[in-house]
């Protein structure tokens, strides 16, 4: 019989005023008896609409009810069949828009815990299974992964269990692509990351780092050096600019320019000396993760005011309601309906102001969302010395630029056919170069359907 209470189990958390200075994990997870509990609440229901809210289709009410009877590791390998990062996914996938979104408890109450139960599960295995793998018997194909982000990682382990002998090619210096350089240890320790990596390797994946495709190797070259078929997971790495005065000023950041000092960079570290501005007061332009998570980072690095300007309202934010939950807690000031006019500078080119107007809604854009307008004469200013803007990004150019025959679309993303194929034979892409910046569990499905699609390919071709 289902524990039918209505709530949640809570999970343990460091509390606002004591995390939003320092750089530690917020939430500390469920102990095995909260899991338990928690994973009585399901029903374990015949039609698992959860499933179908899950882009890598991990059979969730089969690994609950594993949780419900005590065995974790059990529990561990029904997920781990369709997806490889879990310690990933239960900290950072927006379960409320996907799988707990179509959680039946989700309708009468609040749906199953099933990110918080999935992240138990992961850390579980981490700390108590084995860490053996097993390795595919090789088929004798050879495929190109580009990237190693959440699309590149996931394709890259699916085709290694089918027995391909995969290399990753990655631009930076470490693996895991917005995993390491977007999202701050406080919401995704980076021990976990590299033990995911790590598991991967084991399996016979290949990342050789430093490589940017279309200057150190272009596409066609990889292909020549006898890969039969190439991914591109390469992301979405460029940052966008709304274009208005002093947008050049010093102390004007792009979220991926002040996230990757930070994350990648170790910025927030004592021990490493890299650049960063230590302010007194931030604005963070935008309302996504990004905006929250570059918010939150200046607030642990020392800032006394920092600001979120959004020019929609709470309820249009596409941030998840945990993450602007957390960023309230931690004394971010939320300034909605307004958008910036300018950035005002000193003398000497550096931050001084902010210039704002204030915004209302109107009627719905194509999108269905309603359309901010400007409150005539409603001009303010907010007196900051950093402003970060967190607009979103666009695929690099560089690989398209480089490969003839690879079409893009106006957007600068690859265009692909529903099995990711692109316009290049032999070459699929997938997450954030096709679809713009998206989520992390949304890459690693198109990730997943690369690798099918390339297996199926190369296949044929025998």
């Amino acid at each position: 019989m289902a524990d039918m209470s209505p709530y949640k189990i809570k999970m343990p958390e460091q509390e606002p005023y004591v995390r939003n200075k320092n750089f530690d994990e917020v939430s500390f997870g469920y102990t095995a008896e909260m899991a338990i509990a928690e994973a009585n609440r399901c029903l374990n229901c015949k039609n698992k609409p959860c499933v179908s809210g899950c882009p890598v289709h991990v059979r969730i009410p089969e690994f609950i009810a594993l949780v419900a009877s005590g065995d974790f590791l059990g529990a561990y390998e029904i997920i781990n069949q369709t997806n490889s990062f879990p310690a990933v996914c239960g900290r950072v996938c927006p379960q409320e828009r996907q799988c707990e979104g179509k959680c039946v408890r989700g309708i009468k109450g609040e749906s199953v815990a099933i990110g918080r139960l999935e992240r138990f599960v992961a850390d579980y295995y981490m700390q108590n299974g084995s860490k053996g793998v097993k390795i595919a018997p090789a088929n004798g194909k050879k495929v190109a992964v580009i990237g190693a982000g959440p699309a590149g990682l996931t394709c890259a382990g699916d085709l290694a269990r089918k027995g391909y002998k995969v290399t990753v090619f990655e631009a930076f210096h470490t693996a895991g692509g917005v995993l390491v350089y977007g999202i701050p240890e406080f919401r995704l320790p980076k021990k976990i990351v590299a033990s995911e990596i790590d598991g991967l390797k084991k399996m016979g994946v290949e990342i050789l780092t430093d490589m940017v495709i279309g200057k150190v190797l272009s596409v066609d070259e990889i292909i020549e050096m006898g890969y039969e078929a190439v991914f591109i997971g390469s992301g979405a790495g460029l940052p966008m600019f709304m274009g208005i005065e002093g947008e050049n000023s010093l102390g004007v950041y792009s979220a991926n320019e002040f996230l990757t000092r930070i994350n990648l960079m170790k910025a927030y570290l004592d021990d490493y000396d890299t650049p960063i501005r230590k302010s007194r007061s931030v604005a963070v332009v935008g309302g996504g993760n990004v905006a929250m998570d570059a918010a939150r980072c200046a607030k642990r690095l020392g800032a006394e005011h920092v600001y979120i300007i959004y020019r929609r309202g709470e309820a249009e934010m596409p941030a998840r309601r945990e993450e602007i939950h957390h960023a309230k807690e931690e004394e971010i000031d939320f300034k909605l309906l307004c958008n910036p006019t300018r950035i005002i500078s000193d003398e000497t080119g550096a931050v001084t102001h902010i210039e704002c107007i204030e915004m209302q809604l109107g009627e719905p854009d194509a999108s269905g969302r309603r359309s901010p307008e400007v409150v005539p004469n409603s001009e303010f200013i907010l007196e900051v010395d950093t402003v970060i803007m967190a607009l979103g990004t666009s695929p690099n150019p560089l690989i398209r630029q480089t490969t003839a025959g690879l079409e893009t679309n106006r957007k600068g993303c690859f265009v692909v056919d529903e099995n990711l194929k692109t316009t290049k034979a032999g070459v699929y892409a997938g997450g954030d170069a096709v679809t713009g910046a998206a989520t992390v569990i949304l890459a690693m499905g198109a990730g997943k359907s690369a690798a099918r699609s390339i297996d199926e390919y190369l296949t044929q071709k025998q």
